[in-house]
């Protein structure tokens, strides 16, 4: 019950107040994030943190200008692989081997089979298929910031090539998905405050097959 009281009490704030959030909640909620299921657990992407304020007031004039840019703690941009390749496949396979200690067959042809697959296809569809798995992990970091009494903001509204370009993103072969702003709820200037949160019925929006 908990958690659902904390998911009842988050919503997207409009605005922060520029107060930092304490560095050991910001590290349980990357924390969170790492832990977010993938598929075939290759965990396509990574999670840029930004504190330099420099760089946020880079970010905000092509994010629509939303204050929450500048006025947060902590800004999370979730960037994913533009593409597979086979050297990013064996990396996560090799780990996975090293940190359990031995190979199995089974596993091995796995690697195999994603090695015959993924590096084939289309980068853009790459591309997409891995920030999906970006997602998964952006919305474990939404909850977890919600367990922590912290507020964050999803934000698609961006121009992701100057993202990209601001941070260098395409020469590490990685490209802007979604941008989290972690801080926490200015309510006198957040219009948003205190509206009923508002979502489908569990009727309309769950369908039980027996």
């Amino acid at each position: 019950m908990e958690l659902l009281d904390k998911l009842n009490w988050r919503y997207a704030a409009k605005a922060m107040n520029g107060e930092k959030v304490a560095e050991d909640k910001i590290d349980r909620i990357l924390e969170a994030a790492r832990l977010a299921p993938t598929s075939s657990g290759l965990q396509p992407f990574e999670i840029f943190v930004i504190k330099n304020q420099k760089i946020k007031e880079q970010i905000k004039p092509i994010a629509w200008n939303q204050s929450v840019i500048t006025d947060c703690s902590h800004l999370l941009v979730f960037a994913a692989w533009d593409t597979y390749t086979e050297d990013r496949i064996n990396f996560m396979f090799d780990l996975t081997n090293d940190i359990r200690g031995f190979k199995n067959e089974g596993w091995e042809n796995y690697r195999q089979m994603l090695l015959n697959s993924y590096p084939q296809q289309d980068a853009e569809v790459n591309f997409n298929h891995a920030a999906k798995q970006a997602y998964i992990a952006f919305s474990q970091a939404i909850a977890a910031a919600a367990f922590e009494g912290v507020d964050a903001t999803p934000l698609e509204g961006f121009d992701p090539e100057a993202v990209d370009q601001i941070l260098g993103l395409r020469e590490k072969g990685l490209r802007s998905a979604v941008l989290l702003p972690l801080g926490y709820r200015k309510t006198e200037d957040d219009w948003l405050v205190n509206l009923v949160k508002v979502r489908k019925s569990t009727e309309d929006l769950v369908t039980v097959i027996d």
